[in-house]
């Protein structure tokens, strides 16, 4: 029986609520079982044969302090997403799990570099992705809820095909791709070593998302915003060095924004926190190791655009709801202050204008009906 969150005071359904989910990887969001069951066709060994093992297992191995150590647990992962039928049956129950827990609009990011091993190609594995992704929205609206979806095409950073999956990305634009990522192991791997393909993707008008600000510092959030031209932070949580604490007295902290928070701060430019993903990386170890440390709410005061994200439900054993519920326990946040990050989310999604009035009215009217 899942658990069911609701928010202290007015006592709202958290997992009702409709909900913008930008930050959420296609290989961290498998079902254990789904896993066993794939893993078994396709002769891929797996640590435990018990689902709700398996789903322990995945969280143990990913709580360690490192976010090279955590990205070791996709190896399983990935390894059963090799086939057409495999990655589409994920997709589609991605998207199912997604709106079974009041996501109306999901940006799905993965890197099609890492399904290759049993012959496919970049463009078949991304229309195998696809058809999942459709038949899991087609199986959302058969339950009565509406939910729409988006391809992130990400790149590996440490790897030389960052033009080529750009290239990829701008084919499916029509198709399902609303835009572009690259992720992997962050430090020692600056955006810029991917310049062309942001050069490329800038003169395409694709938008970009990317990593930065998780396993390594300012510099790397820099290279990001200059180098990728990025909309979006992927996490970005230590933005937070850029910002000085002053004094505080017994009401008030005086805050100081170094040039590179302000210049995210002054844009508008999201920062797509993940707070238990954060925790489990080392992300936040500057500031402490519990929850009640993340600087997410410093950078929610402060003005900036903050989102709460998942970033990988099965690694973290989470979902959108329960984070939210985390940060109302520990913060104190209302139902105002989630409506807050949904629109926040809505606003930077990569999709047109009209559609994200369209999806702030729909977020606007979940919450006046909480």
């Amino acid at each position: 029986m899942p658990t069911e969150y609701r928010l202290e005071g007015d006592g709202a359904n958290i997992q009702a609520l409709p909900k913008v989910s930008l930050h959420d990887h296609l290989d961290g969001g498998l079902r254990p079982q789904t896993i066993i069951e794939l893993a078994d066709a396709a002769g891929v060994d797996v640590p435990v044969h018990d689902a709700d093992e398996l789903g322990s297992w995945f969280a143990e191995k990913a709580d360690s302090g490192s976010l090279v150590e955590y990205l070791k647990t996709f190896d399983l992962t990935t390894a059963v997403m090799q086939t057409r039928e495999g990655l589409t049956r994920v997709a589609r129950e991605f998207v199912q799990d997604l709106a079974a827990d009041g996501v109306v609009y999901g940006e799905i990011r993965w890197a099609p570099e890492q399904h290759l091993a049993r012959g496919l190609s970049l463009d078949e594995v991304v229309e195998a992705v696809q058809t999942g992704l459709d038949e899991g929205i087609d199986d959302a609206r058969n339950l009565g809820h509406a939910i729409r979806t988006g391809q992130l095409v990400s790149a590996m950073r440490h790897a030389d095909r960052g033009l080529e999956i750009a290239e990829l990305a701008v084919r499916h634009r029509e198709r399902g791709v609303v835009g572009f990522d690259i992720a992997g192991a962050e430090a020692g791997f600056p955006a810029g070593r991917l310049r062309t393909a942001f050069d490329f993707l800038a003169g395409q008008y694709l938008p970009v998302t990317v990593h930065a600000g998780e396993a390594d510092g300012l510099e790397s959030i820099r290279s990001a915003l200059f180098d990728g031209r990025a909309l979006r932070l992927g996490h970005g949580v230590r933005l937070a060095e850029d910002l000085t604490i002053e004094r505080q007295d017994d009401e008030n902290t005086y805050v100081s924004l170094g040039p590179i928070a302000q210049w995210v701060r002054d844009r508008e430019i999201a920062l797509e926190l993940s707070p238990s993903s954060n925790l489990q990386t080392g992300a936040i170890e500057a500031w402490g190791d519990e929850l009640i440390d993340h600087p997410f709410d410093l950078l929610y005061q402060l003005g900036f655009r903050v989102t709460v994200n998942t970033d990988n439900r099965l690694m973290s054993a989470t979902s959108l709801t329960r984070e939210l519920a985390l940060l109302g326990d520990a913060f104190g946040y209302d139902l105002d202050d989630f409506e807050t990050f949904q629109l926040n989310a809505a606003a930077a999604a990569f999709l047109p204008l009209d559609d994200r009035d369209e999806l702030a009215e729909v977020i606007r009217e979940g919450f006046d009906e909480a």
